[in-house]
């Protein structure tokens, strides 16, 4: 499955009655909900996503990991994120999910449950960003974006109890700085991912050091 990422889609001749993409995230995930019937499949929202950038796909996949959710839903929404961000980081020019990641699916109803939680705040995240300070030249940015988000995508495949919502929060946000250029939202993005990276590493050294104690404990 594969879909095009070489930015939104020009305006097309013909009028007021020609059809636009939404400029905004928010607007083609809110149409994507509207459309959604039966079940949604992974390879149905990267085929309505059409054209638009890897941007929204990591915003997409990171939402659904936001969601709090039974284990081990983690390890399965994290791989989408993860093979999306390994492309980026890679400088793919499309987007490509293995056929058992793209038959995936939800239901339209749960599909539009995580979409009426996730669009009221990305609408208000949208209030505040616009592009300005983007400090890369063409798509350098990209390929940085796109390390940072596969460390953090590692992160949310982890069995960790709720330690995957401030990774994938953080990707959510470097998604959309990178959507919009904003270069202040790409610091704050990446401010999270330092505190997130950080938390899962005091995480991990209370487990070893748990393990440790009662070892010597026992013997």
């Amino acid at each position: 499955m594969r879909t095009e990422i070489d930015g939104p889609e020009p305006e097309r001749a013909g009028g007021a009655g020609a059809r636009r993409r939404p400029r905004r995230l928010s607007q083609l995930f809110a149409r994507l909900s509207d459309e959604a019937k039966d079940r949604v499949t992974i390879a149905s929202i990267l085929d309505a996503l059409g054209d638009r950038s890897f941007a929204a796909l990591l915003v997409l996949f990171a939402a659904f990991n936001l969601i709090p959710l039974p284990p081990p839903s983690s390890a399965i929404l994290g791989l989408p994120l993860l093979v999306v961000a390994a492309q980026l980081t890679y400088g793919s020019k499309r987007a490509w999910l293995p056929k058992f990641m793209a038959e995936k699916s939800i239901s339209a109803e749960q599909f539009r449950s995580i979409m009426d939680r996730v669009i009221p705040r990305l609408v208000r995240l949208e209030e505040f960003v616009r592009p300005r300070y983007w400090p890369f030249w063409r798509r350098r940015g990209d390929r940085i974006i796109g390390v940072i988000s596969l460390a953090l995508a590692v992160i949310v495949t982890l069995p960790i109890p709720l330690g995957n919502w401030l990774p994938a929060f953080s990707v959510a946000l470097l998604g959309l700085a990178l959507s919009e250029r904003d270069g202040i939202l790409l610091a704050v993005g990446g401010g999270v991912a330092l505190a997130s990276i950080g938390v899962v590493t005091l995480v991990f050294g209370a487990a070893t050091a748990a393990v440790q104690a009662t070892v010597l404990w026992m013997f």
